[in-house]
């Protein structure tokens, strides 16, 4: 993983020591907070419901062991010893009071990290494939270049007060991991006809009030010219992203509002005029980078197990674990392990101090010293030896992390909502919580398949659903929390919004819904293969917008599918 050199230790201890004297003043009455608001926003502290917020950048989601450690310390010592991870790859804290701020930035910068751009109108934290480096469909090692743009983004003269926040993420596998066509820039880096390494680029993707795939403006720019390319797209954006409405200020409304040709024209337009040597990455500098993400030199492994089978064999909680939560490494002999945050009754995406401890020590243990964040609020192991998958599994389990439940439908992406948030409409932990105990029995899950679910509690739509298999969204009806349920969203190559089925619900009755929903499905569906978002394309809307409202209803899914053939 990228470590800080002489400059970037030297600018974050120097904007820490900005922000004591920043917030100093505050506590002191020198600023008001409408004068402290700009500062506080620029190193992620946010004013929420309850307390202050403060948001931790993970640049592309890559952790150490000793800065999880130390996330843990911040949880215990500043916090309510535990903190929520998000579909940035960040980690927050929720109950940050200002004075201990400094502090809290001071301990992030003895380890190298930091909250800068992880709120405010700038470019956030540029987000990546949590596989990236180990992941058998990889053509190259995104995290490189998500390096290079975390570097080239910050505090950039030209990019730090954008009409509105901008997201960027990247991938270079075949399977898209990182929803990048819900970015307002995305990138996949792809093979060109002489098979040399590019990127295919994306814009105007996103969520929110207006909800919009991405479109492809190039569909092979060379490695060498992204720099240039991309500070043209950030040039047209901001001379004429709206200001003035803030509903209406995303690049994604500017693309739609200009058409994908005559954007990309103006695009094509400003990079000509650019001076492209001065900005593209020298060479050099890209082998300086890439330098640090260098493979683990792992020490050959047999890819058979007998240890493992046997213990497969014997434990059906951990078969089930290694089936749902373990994924092939490209190199034989080692595993991919996604640890879930999504216990069945638990809050969505939060760890407490105790677990983060616990992972940072698995990862020292039997991890090489890595652990990185999905958007989908988990973390990853992203190389294991399968001879050490059991001992894994075990810490796990004492750690109360070992819910096998990678994409299937408890493993339920979740914004904080009304209990923390204060421009959330409607609680979604509660609602996320409530499902997951519906579905709680392994066996039902196991037997539904793939299907993710997502809920917001507003229309900013954090808990990307719109994205969603099945997505939730909580409105206020005069005072009311309702819930709002889309069908057949997808965050991955194949994108798509969902469709809304019909009139909201209130709170009670939303369980019941996603269970008439999912008894729908298992009713006609063509078999056990076929999975929700399948049907649901083959199927339409109509027949779950009969169940859910039609006077002949669709029995409970727990007995649809206690007579199912699992």
């Amino acid at each position: 993983m990228y470590r800080y050199d002489d400059f970037d230790r030297t600018f974050v201890a120097e904007r820490a020591r900005q922000f004591r004297g920043q917030v100093a003043r505050r506590l002191e009455g020198g600023l008001t907070e409408e004068q402290f608001k700009p500062l506080r926003l620029q190193n992620g502290l946010y004013l929420q419901l309850h307390a202050y917020m403060l948001r931790v950048a993970i640049p592309y989601g890559v952790l150490s062991a000793r800065q999880l450690s130390q996330l843990a310390m911040i949880a215990r010592t500043w916090d309510r010893s535990f903190g929520h991870f998000t579909t940035r790859q960040n980690i927050q804290f929720n109950w940050t009071k200002l004075e201990d701020a400094p502090a809290i930035i001071d301990a992030l910068a003895d380890v190298e990290m930091h909250a800068i751009q992880t709120s405010g109108n700038c470019i956030r934290n540029v987000t990546a494939d949590p596989y990236a480096g180990v992941a058998a469909d990889e053509i190259e090692d995104p995290r490189v270049w998500a390096e290079v743009l975390r570097q080239w983004s910050s505090i950039h003269p030209e990019f730090t007060f954008l009409p509105r926040k901008f997201k960027v993420a990247i991938t270079g596998a075949a399977e898209d991991r990182a929803a990048i066509l819900f970015h307002d820039i995305g990138l996949k880096i792809v093979k060109g006809p002489e098979g040399e390494t590019g990127f295919r680029v994306y814009v105007g993707g996103g969520q929110g009030r207006t909800p919009y795939v991405g479109l492809e403006i190039a569909t092979f720019l060379p490695r060498d010219r992204l720099l240039s390319y991309l500070e043209a797209i950030m040039r047209v954006y901001n001379l004429h992203g709206r200001r003035d409405n803030i509903y209406k200020a995303r690049i994604k409304i500017l693309v739609n509002a200009l058409g994908l040709d005559e954007f990309r024209r103006q695009v094509e337009a400003e990079w000509a005029t650019l001076d492209r040597p001065s900005i593209d990455l020298p060479a050099e500098e890209f082998t300086r980078i890439a330098a640090y993400f260098k493979p683990a030199l792992l020490k050959a492994a047999s890819a058979k197990d007998a240890d493992l089978d046997a213990r497969r064999h014997s434990d059906t909680a951990f078969d089930r674990w290694v089936r749902n939560n373990v994924v092939t490494h490209r190199q034989p002999g080692y595993k991919i392990v996604n640890i879930s945050l999504k216990e069945p009754g638990k809050i969505p995406g939060d760890a407490s101090a105790d677990q983060m401890d616990a992972v940072a020590d698995l990862a020292r243990r039997f991890g090489h010293d890595e652990i990185r964040v999905t958007y989908q609020q988990n973390l990853v192991l992203p190389t294991v030896a399968s001879r050490d998958l059991a001992a894994v599994y075990d810490g796990l389990v004492a750690a109360g992390l070992a819910t096998a439940n990678t994409e299937l439908i408890t493993d339920i992406i979740a914004c904080p909502g009304l209990d923390y948030c204060n421009l959330a409409n409607a609680r979604a932990i509660p609602i996320a919580q409530e499902i997951a105990r519906k579905f709680a029995d392994p066996v039902v899950v196991q037997s539904i398949g793939p299907l993710r679910l997502n809920i917001s509690g507003c229309i900013n739509a954090c808990g990307h659903h719109h994205a969603g298999n099945i997505g939730i969204l909580g409105v206020d009806k005069k005072g009311t929390e309702h819930y709002q349920i889309t069908l057949g969203g997808s965050p991955k190559d194949d994108a798509a919004i969902g469709d809304i089925v019909g009139p909201s619900f209130t709170a009670e009755h939303v369980p019941g819904a996603i269970e008439t929903i999912v008894a729908t499905y298992f009713e006609l569906r063509r078999d056990s293969a076929e999975t929700f978002l399948v049907a649901y394309r083959r199927l339409g809307k109509a027949p779950f917008r009969d169940a859910l409202y039609g006077t002949g209803a669709k029995p409970a899914a727990t007995a649809a599918l206690e007579n199912a053939d699992v």
